[in-house]
């Protein structure tokens, strides 16, 4: 019976009124640059460890071959509460 909904219909409703943890609000400083959500730092002086890493493997590897580091970079930066692509 379709009607009666049963054990797939609610699955559909489970987590139906959990909400997503509430963002801090997206900050820019006076030139208009975005500002890390939870550190309030400018992007050039976020995850300096990760940055250092990423720019020393492209320097001396290429690009191409620093995926891991370009990859673990962009994922601190998130964490830090910036939007990356």
């Amino acid at each position: 019976d379709t009607k009666g909904g049963g054990f797939f219909s609610s699955l559909g409703q489970m987590g139906a009124t959990a909400s997503a943890p509430e963002l801090p609000p997206i900050t820019f400083d006076d030139k208009g640059k975005q500002l890390g959500r939870f550190t309030g730092k400018k992007i050039c002086c976020s995850c300096p460890d990760t940055k250092g890493k990423r720019d020393e493997c492209v320097v001396q590897n290429g690009e191409p071959n620093c995926v891991d580091f370009i990859t673990a970079h962009k994922d601190c930066l998130r964490k830090e509460g910036f939007t990356i692509a």
